[in-house]
């Protein structure tokens, strides 16, 4: 086995003991079993699954390699010898096998008499690897008959050999693959997995997304959009590619400008960055005027929490508290009770025994749903798709749930059982919906502190109720909100959107994934916790979600324009920020915008409409005249009110100095242009 030191690509999977039986059907010799390490491993933007003999897991110039070009029929060959002697320590790395995986050569299998791998000899010839880009089908051995086993069939009709687990079964690589391509069973034959295949609820949400065929690209995500809208956009970009390139050399040249219509245009009604876009030239021209600096306090604490009850169990002071919470979060050990308050299964106003009653009848209602599905038989199940398919769906999910936090760990973890449980029955409770992939992300950070399924249960069902539109089939509710936040971004920064626009890149896709489950895949598991009961405060404006997206831009504008990233780079750029931002640092600035904003006399009624600022009458100046003239459009009153704001910033400071001043016109602030 290859030390760790060397290993170039991250290893995903790794199990010995998994044999070739060379001699299948024929007498038995001691070479009818050959024993071999499996790997998958991940190294930028592929994936690759690899199997070698043992006494043949350092040697690269054996390896046997599929070529990936799906217009010719290819044979099985062996690396070149002028790729192969490159010195002991790189033959001896990965970084051998991932050169030849990204500069195969595609070759026309030629005519044979049978014999075409007779110059093959020894046991490494059985050695193979191949990208899962290429993988067609996986054939499953039948259950309860000896030993598990896998084959592998790819796109090309390539069918390699099978693979025998004799140290476990084979259930651990499937998840793995699970990952990054979505497999479900062949409707012909229930051994066999399909990868990418079409399956209706598991594109229920995106369909209307996907809805314009070009060059087979939107075939493709409309195949994987798990993949290419959770996973990473760098699928994203790989799609475009492979669908611009197919097998005719001269599209390979398409420029990005074509690359980005397919996505704008797959999205019906999304018009985000077009010139005749209402408003746009009036946004460029105003000033917003100097960026507060923000301080953020220290989490509420469960002693603040019980001095604001009365004693009848009724919080007192609920707007203090949530401005509380907004400006720094909840401990811990608080979270149990503030989030039902926060997500509305409990009343602010509620008592201590009227919520002793709801939870009581709370409880009853869960389990009657509950019941529903557990006593559906298997019979009534296959006459039910929609049942089977959210089943299928919700099973998948569960088992990509992140497992770096404890509650989560281990194949048969109480906590996934209980995921599983409550997304089912949360296909009773609004069946129409049913479940669409992501609310899994959702769920389990709220069943995580909660510690109680009920309680789970109707946590999620009000996070829903809140998030519902972005799961519905018309996608209106992620195109409404990445519209709104195209309108902020122009007004904060009209420059950076020039520049995105002139990369292809003002839709602002690579955004989805933020808005689709409120940025669950960008932080840590603890740090989603904090930013989500920010967010949940509904403070300091309405689409405060939208402002931590502008905050999030504004931190990489630098870099993208410095660097002058394109099309490519910045769907990668954005996707690689998953589990690097800081939580804390983007609260702030994405607070210090919505004052910016609120104390501006001159905002564009779109941007108080998506912000929910009050109206009322402002001077603006005249454009013609050059003089002031009141006129009606909208002067922004912030739901924060500043006065109670300054009050509670002042009194948290440290040193006693008030939480907002005013920066320097360079700090920490996005300057229109």
């Amino acid at each position: 086995m290859a030390a760790a030191g060397v290993v170039s690509g991250k290893i995903i999977y790794e199990q010995e003991g998994v044999y070739i039986h060379s001699s299948c059907g024929k007498a038995s010799d001691q070479d009818s079993l050959i024993s071999g390490i499996l790997r998958v491993l991940e190294k930028d933007a592929e994936v690759i699954v690899d199997w070698r003999p043992l006494d043949d897991a350092l040697d690269s110039s054996s390896i046997l390699y599929a070529g990936k070009d799906s217009s010719s029929v290819v044979e099985w060959t062996q690396a070149p010898k002028e790729r192969t002697h490159r010195g002991s320590e790189h033959q001896s790395s990965y970084e051998a096998e991932w050169d030849m995986v990204n500069t195969v050569s595609f070759k026309k299998k030629p005519p044979t008499n049978g014999d075409a791998s007779s110059h093959r000899n020894g046991k490494s010839k059985w050695s193979f690897l191949f990208s899962l880009a290429d993988l067609k089908s996986i054939k499953q051995s039948k259950e309860g008959m000896g030993w598990s086993y896998l084959v592998f069939c790819l796109k090309d009709d390539v069918v390699l050999p099978a693979l025998h687990f004799h140290q476990g079964d084979s259930k651990m690589l499937i998840e793995s693959l699970e990952k990054y391509v979505v497999l479900c069973e062949s409707s012909q034959d229930n051994r066999t997995l399909l990868v990418n295949c079409q399956n209706k609820s598991l594109s229920q949400s995106f369909e209307n997304l996907l809805d314009e065929p070009a060059y087979g690209l939107i075939q493709k995500i409309k195949k994987d959009p798990y993949t290419a809208t959770m996973v990473g956009f760098s699928k994203v970009t790989n799609y475009i590619f492979d669908s611009l390139r197919g097998s005719d050399p001269s599209t390979h040249q398409r420029p990005p400008s074509e690359m980005a219509d397919f996505l704008s245009d797959a999205i019906p009604g999304l018009k985000i960055n077009q010139q005749e876009e209402p408003g746009f030239e009036v946004i460029t021209r105003i000033d917003l005027g100097e960026r507060p600096v923000v301080q953020r306090r220290e989490p509420v604490s469960l002693e603040e929490w019980s001095k604001n009850i009365d004693s009848e169990g009724r919080l007192l002071n609920v707007e203090g508290m949530k401005q509380m919470i907004f400006r720094g979060g909840l401990s811990h050990s608080l979270r149990k009770q503030a989030w039902k308050f926060l997500l509305g299964y409990f009343p602010w106003d509620s008592t201590k025994e009227e919520r002793t009653q709801l939870q009581k009848q709370k409880t009853d209602e869960y389990f009657r749903m509950k019941l529903q599905w557990k006593s559906v038989s298997e019979e009534q199940e296959k006459r039910n798709s929609r049942l089977r398919d959210y089943r299928s769906l919700i099973e998948k999910d569960v088992n990509r749930t992140d497992r770096t936090n404890k509650f989560y760990e281990g194949q048969d973890n109480p906590g996934l059982i209980l995921l599983h449980d409550i997304l089912m029955t949360y296909c009773m409770y609004d069946f129409d919906l049913g479940y669409v992939q992501g609310m899994s992300d959702l769920l389990s950070p709220l069943l995580y502190v909660m510690e109680n399924e009920v309680d789970a249960f109707w946590c999620f069902a009000s996070y829903m109720d809140q998030m519902h539109q972005n799961f519905e089939e018309q996608m209106q509710g992620m195109k409404t909100q990445l519209i709104q936040l195209s309108t902020l971004l122009r007004l904060l920064d009209s420059g950076f959107c020039s520049y995105l626009e002139s990369q292809d890149s003002g839709y602002l896709y690579f955004c989805f994934r933020w808005l689709l489950i409120r940025f669950k895949r960008e932080f840590s598991f603890l740090d989603i916790l904090r930013l989500w009961e920010v967010m949940w405060t509904e403070l300091p404006c309405k689409n405060f979600h939208l402002l931590l997206c502008c905050a999030i831009l504004e931190s990489e504008k630098q870099q993208i324009m410095e660097k002058h990233y394109g099309f490519n780079e910045i769907l990668k750029h954005i996707n690689e920020l998953s589990m690097k931002i800081d939580v804390e640092d983007i609260l702030c600035k994405a607070e210090a915008i919505s004052l910016q904003m609120a104390q501006c006399k001159e905002l564009p009624q779109a941007v108080c409409e998506i912000l929910g600022l009050q109206d009322s009458e402002v001077t603006t100046p005249d454009s013609d005249t050059g003089e002031d003239e009141n006129v009606g459009t909208t002067c922004p009153t912030s739901v924060f009110p500043s006065n109670t704001l300054s009050t509670l910033a002042a009194s948290e400071a440290k040193d006693n100095s008030p939480a907002q001043t005013l920066a320097s016109p360079n700090a920490c602030r996005l300057t229109p242009a």
